[in-house]
């Protein structure tokens, strides 16, 4: 493997543009030889910012460059498993955003690929890498804390995304309970074996009309029988709500909010604190940073990425168990494969 990594980005959007920024300027061991988007103006624009060569409105042409190592996959959801396995047939080591898919046939087609081109494919879990959740896992895993009885995880969006978006992000569950749903299994290190959901539109009627939900309260039942209660709202309209406790029988570790400052101001009215970090790419910078340093560093040393396809597919289990749950109004099994 070269001195750099060579690594071709499709989908010029909000988060392929961050990662292009980041492989650009932020990480030495990466190069990005070319990026690619559907809107020409979007990979023209990416690429004049981020000093990337060449700019395609075909990922095909990305594909078909042999100067490309690896592709970040940054697209729409629909195409994640296509380029996938149409990467791993190209002989590229992947890079794909959450979720692999909706349905787990295609998932598992897009694995198999994969596992036939002997290629790299690390999912974008990156909440695993935020230092607070991080340290949070790895005081679970020493036992210092005791054996986990509850964790209770608090994600919220400060605003609900265009509707355009929620008919094509295959609902809540799918779009951003996701994260919370690899959050509780990375951090306990066990798997959840059943589902309670409930949940409604609280925040915009438009959701509930094309069928999805923007509140919801989630409750998994573990191996140990240890329990995780996950709430979500698509608003919050003081930040990016994300907090995560983890209660043990020795202790108890918390993971809270960022601010962009650590002031307190006080006064003889009132004590405040500045508001959360307004959304996902301030919130985690350096988890983004991190996700994809493993990922590169994957590649280079040969060795198993950080979030493998099978972590990419648990929660999509359990996202389709959660569906399942609130639609029957009772808890459901979740059901993994060996």
């Amino acid at each position: 493997m070269p001195e750099k990594v060579n690594i071709g980005v499709i989908g010029a959007g909000r988060i392929g543009r961050m990662h292009a920024e980041n492989l650009a300027f932020r990480i030495p061991d990466a190069h990005v030889p070319a990026v690619s988007d559907i809107i020409p103006e979007a990979a023209e624009g990416c690429a004049t910012a981020c000093n990337i060569p060449k700019a395609h409105d075909d990922y095909r042409r990305i594909l078909d460059d042999p100067e490309v190592d690896a592709i970040l996959i940054c697209s729409s959801t629909d195409t994640h498993t296509r380029f996938i396995i149409e990467g791993a047939q190209a002989g590229k080591h992947i890079f794909c955003e959450k979720p692999i898919d909706f349905d787990l046939k295609v998932i598992d087609q897009a694995l198999e690929a994969v596992r036939q081109a002997g290629v790299k494919l690390m999912i974008g879990f990156n909440r695993r890498f935020d230092p607070g959740i991080r340290n949070a896992r790895d005081l679970v895993a020493s036992g210092k804390l005791g054996v986990p009885h509850l964790v209770r995880i608090t994600s919220r969006d400060p605003k609900a995304p265009p509707i355009e978006y929620v008919k094509v992000s295959g609902g809540l569950f799918y779009d951003m309970t996701i994260h919370d749903f690899d959050m509780c299994r990375y951090i306990i290190g066990q798997e959840a074996t059943e589902v309670y959901a409930v949940g409604g539109c609280l925040v915009d009627p438009a959701i509930g009309q094309v069928g999805d939900i923007d509140t919801a309260m989630i409750t998994l039942t573990y191996e140990s029988g240890a329990y995780c209660s996950i709430d979500n709202s698509r608003q919050a309209v003081y930040g990016y709500d994300q907090r995560v406790e983890v209660f043990c029988s020795e202790g108890c570790v918390i993971v809270g909010n960022q601010t962009p400052y650590n002031n307190t101001v006080l006064t003889k009215e009132s004590v405040s604190e500045p508001l959360p970090q307004y959304f996902f790419i301030e919130r985690y910078t350096e988890a983004y940073l991190e996700e994809m340093r493993l990922f590169i560093r994957s590649v280079r040393d040969d060795s198993e990425p950080a979030v493998t396809g099978r972590d990419g597919k648990i929660p999509v289990v359990m996202a389709k168990a959660a569906n399942e749950s609130l639609a029957a109004g009772q808890p459901v099994k979740i059901e993994l494969d060996p």
